[in-house]
């Protein structure tokens, strides 16, 4: 629990109904730790590095498509049912896009060119959407960039990054096509055979493990791709938040976006797909960077803050404003004999204990 701030810790900021406010968010963490992490993505620029995430998804996802196709059409060649049933497990997971995608593929065959420009778009994008989430990561945890891995480095980071990425790709494709077979199952068999408990029981079980897989998998991402060596369980948090409200957004958002979006796609054709699926990824990647900075505000103590920091030049800085600008300025180091000292003139101390 955090102690309300003194009276004249309110300097500049005046009395009144932002003052009540700011002690009430200082002195209650449920309240004060949310608004922490929202000011710290908003000064690590989290929209910005979730952009960037964003476009270099969009880059590798229509030739990791283009790859799988072909890849289908060379495996599976004398069983088109099969391939139309995982192309459609894996284009499920895309709201409206996926669907619409599904319809333009009449025929599935391999193909070398195909295979081929697959690969280098997939790997282009692919390494470039790690570099980003790298240097995401290092930005939230204040890596000085002196720290930070090479560009070689980084890129067999990323390597372990896009094989951990397919990995999941194939698990939670598996348990699309596992929910899809259980919703048939539902359709088609009678209330008194048990259809319906099965079906939704299955269905339900399937959900769970692909948010299981999710978690895992941003553990280790978390984990690896950071140049700062963290512990697990202060990862855990924010691989929890994150792995279960991708797998909500799975689950639910498709249909709201469904609702929202068909209208703009059959009005504006393939802008509006293109303007869909760019919202959809961005919406993951602001995910994946917000709960980053839960685990990076929660390991460094780095809250309460003060509630009109972003908006007023002279207000009173708790240590925990005082910790992050530190680590802002740490964060542009680029020798390890650099050294930067932060001082803040003649502000007073704050009687804030975390």
């Amino acid at each position: 629990m955090i102690r309300a701030a003194a009276a004249g810790d309110y300097e500049g900021m005046g009395t009144g109904v932002a003052a009540r406010l700011d002690g009430f968010q200082r002195r209650h963490t449920w309240l004060g730790f949310p608004l922490a992490v929202i000011y710290k993505f908003v000064d690590d620029q989290g929209g910005y590095l979730a952009s960037l995430i964003t476009y270099y998804g969009f880059l590798a996802l229509f030739p990791l498509l283009m790859l799988l196709v072909s890849v289908l059409g060379y495996t599976l060649a004398g069983n088109p049912a099969l391939q139309h049933a995982l192309v459609g497990s894996a284009l499920q997971q895309l709201p409206i896009i996926g669907p619409q995608l599904q319809q333009n593929i009449s025929a599935i065959h391999g193909s070398r060119t195909g295979v081929i420009l697959g690969i280098v778009g997939a790997l282009y994008g692919g390494l470039n959407v790690s570099v980003a989430i790298q240097t995401t990561l290092n930005r939230v945890w204040a890596v000085p960039r002196y720290a930070r891995p090479n560009p070689l480095v980084s890129r067999l980071r990323g390597l372990m990054l896009f094989a951990l990425i397919g990995t999941v790709v194939l698990i939670t494709t598996a348990l699309s096509a596992v929910g899809t077979v259980a919703t048939d199952f539902l359709m088609t068999t009678p209330l008194s055979a048990g259809g319906s408990g099965i079906g939704i029981g299955v269905r339900i079980a399937a959900i769970a493990v692909a948010a299981i897989v999710n978690v895992a998998a941003f553990l280790i991402g978390f984990r690896v791709l950071s140049a700062r060596e963290v512990r697990l369980a202060d990862l855990l948090p924010g691989a929890v938040g994150a792995g279960v409200a991708i797998q909500v957004l799975q689950t639910l958002g498709t249909v709201l976006l469904s609702r929202e979006l068909i209208g703009a796609s059959q009005v504006y054709g393939v802008f509006g797909l293109v303007f869909g699926l760019l919202a959809w990824l961005y919406l993951q990647a602001a995910i994946v960077v917000f709960c980053a900075e839960i685990n990076a505000v929660r390991a460094r103590r780095l809250w309460p803050r003060n509630l009109l920091t972003p908006f007023l030049d002279d207000t009173v800085l708790t240590p925990a404003d005082r910790a992050s600008y530190r680590s802002y300025a740490d964060t542009e180091r680029y020798q390890p004999s650099e050294q930067i000292h932060t001082t803040y003139g003649d502000q007073p101390p704050s009687h804030d204990k975390p």
